[in-house]
């Protein structure tokens, strides 16, 4: 006989892995879709160092990748594929998810003199390709907390102590961390000089960088190894209140080491610091904790309850479609013009000026106006799931 207090077989789904997924891209699209400069402070991103809920979106979905990985592979492994075929598989799906990471920054026009190779999803894919092709390589845990260690310590040696090329020394010659003269956006400009997102003085090309660069990859790599060190974890065959308990003491001590080293390598999402890594896994695992207590310990979600977590395993069930059509969805709405109250509109801002501008407050009409698209983003991947219609790219 089973024990019904221990975990589920290693290929069968965990409902709370599900439902963080689903959380994170609803968070996602919401921030993403933020309604503009009167959003609250929450739903938007810190300016430089510092941390703000919307900050812990991006690392989140790397964090539920890297999980992810672990349970996929293993149930594919359980019914027959071998190594060069998940590698294989590995590869292509890479490949498919840079591709639709273009398609987001570049739709419509396509423009190839500036168009912006790096972005969200070709860091999901870079990570999937790395992580996922060491996994297979070797699945043993001292030799990932080892990556783990080499990724977050690295990281750090190269923005504190080696010098940025035509600038210095960090801390002597130029600040440390300086939004324009650190190793990361240097080796940005370098490579691809008309190809960045972000440029903090004006037009500069000397001053361009890119929250997706090359360079912090590396700390990537970290975030997406937390959840593969979490997988294996969850994977054990022991007490579910002894995983939960696990997993609150894996967050906590991520806390307590992200926040401590943050005093010497502050908390940084643009440049993925390793600090911003400890502690954005912390708080990814502070949620999963709840989640999972709540779901796999004590059985919320299941049978009569499971219209209480009903549409993050909608969301999260078709992640990257729900994502896709955020990006893009917006995009066409704002290139329909018609003239409306004697001025020249679009539907995104007739709504806007028509609904939302009667709210009480700016902040809870730009809310109202994320809610607005997570609730049209929501409307296709709920077909799809009732459909059972799962794309996996």
């Amino acid at each position: 006989m089973t024990n019904p207090a221990l975990n589920p077989s290693p290929v069968q789904r965990l409902l709370s892995l599900d439902v963080l997924r689903g959380i994170t891209i609803a968070f996602m699209i919401m921030v993403n879709n933020n309604g503009g400069s009167g959003a609250w402070g929450f739903m938007n991103h810190a300016q430089w160092n510092g941390l703000t809920p919307t900050d812990l979106v991006f690392p989140t979905f790397v964090f539920v990748v890297g999980a992810s990985i672990v349970f996929a592979f293993h149930a594919r492994i359980k019914r027959g594929a071998t190594r060069a075929q998940l590698a294989v598989h590995t590869v292509q799906r890479a490949v498919i998810l840079f591709l639709l990471g273009i398609v987001v920054n570049s739709f419509p026009f396509f423009e190839l003199t500036n168009m912006r190779f790096y972005g969200v999803l070709q860091r999901i894919a870079v990570c999937y390709l790395v992580v996922g092709l060491f996994y297979i390589w070797d699945q043993r845990v001292w030799t990932k907390v080892a990556a783990l260690v080499f990724c977050l310590v690295g990281y750090w040696v190269l923005l504190r102590w080696v010098p940025v090329p035509g600038a210095g020394m960090p801390g002597r010659d130029i600040p440390f961390m300086d939004k324009a003269m650190n190793l990361t956006s240097w080796l940005d400009r370098l490579i691809m000089p008309h190809h960045l997102y972000l440029e903090p003085n004006g037009l500069d090309p000397h001053n361009l960088r890119d929250p997706e660069g090359l360079l912090s990859d590396l700390p990537a790599f970290g975030t997406a190894l937390l959840g593969m060190l979490t997988a294996f974890w969850l994977r054990g065959q022991r007490a579910a209140k002894t995983t939960a308990l696990g997993l609150a003491a894996g967050a906590l001590t991520c806390l307590a080491l992200g926040y401590l080293w943050s005093l010497e390598f502050p908390l940084n999402k643009n440049l993925w610091t390793s600090s911003f890594v400890l502690v954005a896994a912390g708080w990814s695992l502070t949620v999963l904790t709840l989640s999972y207590g709540a779901m796999d310990v004590w059985g919320w979600g299941r049978g009569e309850s499971k219209g209480l977590v009903y549409p993050w395993l909608v969301l999260g069930a078709n992640s990257i479609t729900a994502y896709m059509f955020s990006e893009i969805v917006p995009g066409l709405l704002d290139r329909i013009h018609f003239m409306a109250d004697g001025k020249q509109t679009n539907p995104l801002a007739w709504i806007a000026d028509h609904v939302f501008a009667h709210l009480p407050s700016p902040g809870l009409a730009a809310f109202a106006y994320s809610f607005m698209t997570l609730a049209y983003c929501f409307i296709p991947v709920w077909i799809m799931y009732r459909r059972k219609i799962f794309v996996k790219v």
